[in-house]
């Protein structure tokens, strides 16, 4: 997948149209994100927003968004250093209570919210995509740790790896 950090003021509306042109898509309002099919934008804080876009697609979105905003803003390839892990299954509310300080209960964090957080003690991008789905963006760094983490706490539960079938 390709990730990308978009930067820009709210006085620049060159930017947020420039991004609905692009991505087919409004940026999301606080702790909000969008999505259409394989395509998301999270809000990470009041002048970001994260892109994820299936790689094959990813140079294409990413210079269509560099020749299209103007102004003021930053658009930055973080695939790299990141990494997306989805989390899904009757236990995943257990789980997700052992490993975040955050009240994951659904009339809390509905589906389409998004907080950065901590996760397994780690900074995490935690996002809730679908009733039974969470959506995880951690440092690639501390995807070993997270993975052991993981291991560990759903342990009880019979833990179940799925290989993503669109990205290998």
């Amino acid at each position: 997948r390709t990730h990308l950090v978009l930067r820009g003021k709210a006085q620049n509306s060159g930017f947020f149209t420039a991004i609905e042109a692009v991505l087919g898509m409004a940026l999301p309002g606080v702790l909000k994100m969008h999505s259409n099919g394989e395509l998301s934008i999270r809000w990470i804080s009041p002048d970001e927003w994260l892109v994820i876009a299936p790689g094959a697609r990813g140079f294409e979105i990413e210079q269509a968004l560099v020749n299209a905003v103007q102004g003021h803003c930053a658009i930055v390839n973080v695939s790299g250093g990141q990494t997306l892990l989805r989390l899904t299954g009757e236990n995943v509310l257990q789980v997700l209570q052992k490993s975040v300080p955050l009240d994951v209960h659904p009339r809390v964090f509905p589906v389409g919210k998004v907080v950065t957080g901590v996760f397994a003690k780690t900074q995490a991008v935690i996002s809730r995509t679908d009733e039974a789905l969470w959506e995880l963006v951690i440092r690639r760094s501390f995807a070993d740790y997270v993975w052991l983490w993981l291991q560990d706490s759903c342990a009880e539960y019979d833990l179940v790896i799925k290989q993503d079938e669109n990205n290998g």
